[in-house]
């Protein structure tokens, strides 16, 4: 029997690739981009990238453009408000929920990530920080077994991400402090409320950045 991972299917990886290029920034808001551009940056053919734009565009994460071009929504202040309220509602409550199921070794791995996070931070890479920032949260909610909220957290972050990389790129990652800290130390301790609220607190940080960057265009 092979030790190798079974390879994915090219539908499967296309889909994680193109969330990828949307969960972390590398395609801005309001950017068309071609199908045909798609397929040969992907280097795939057009089959998996037309199934992985039809799944992300029901996740809400594209909208099409016509003439074969999808890009990514760009959100106004009121839809930003309401991005908002469903993270603020949501997110916590898995963290929360994720408390109790917590163990030694999936704290070990909340903190490198963290760790990876700060170095980021300190190179001003702002793609390292957010990929470390969307893994440490995307962890943490797996923990709290509930597929329906999880779902909804994961299209959430599909609808913020993009909005959040073109704050970072304008400001870049200096004015970042760790928020981690503060759920790492909670979770640690086993209080699920102090977790809840300091997910929350992060959350927050970043809905203010973004909206204030809206209502300043």
């Amino acid at each position: 029997m092979s030790d190798k991972p079974a390879k994915l299917p090219d539908h499967q990886r296309v889909y994680r690739q193109l969330r990828e290029m949307i969960l972390f920034g590398e395609l801005a808001p309001g950017q068309p981009v071609t199908i045909q551009g798609l397929v040969g940056g992907l280097d795939v053919g057009m089959t998996p990238v037309r199934e992985a734009i039809r799944r992300l565009t029901s996740e809400g994460a594209l909208v099409f453009k016509g003439n074969r071009r999808v890009s990514v929504p760009q959100p106004d202040v009121a839809q930003w408000n309401d991005i908002a309220f469903a993270r603020l509602s949501i997110e916590p409550e898995l963290a929360r929920l994720a408390t109790k199921n917590i163990g030694a070794a999936d704290i070990d791995r909340l903190v490198a990530y963290d760790d990876q996070l700060n170095a980021s931070i300190d190179r001003g890479d702002v793609r390292g920080y957010l990929e470390n920032n969307y893994r440490f949260h995307a962890y943490l909610y797996d923990l709290a077994n509930s597929e329906v909220l999880s779902s909804i957290a994961n299209m959430l972050w599909l609808r913020a991400g993009p909005s959040l990389r073109v704050v970072l790129g304008r400001y870049g990652t200096t004015n970042l402090p760790d928020k981690h800290i503060e759920a790492l130390e909670a979770l640690q301790s086993g209080d699920a409320e102090r977790v809840a609220a300091a997910v929350r607190g992060d959350i927050e940080q970043g809905i203010a950045q973004v909206r204030q960057t809206l209502l300043a265009e």
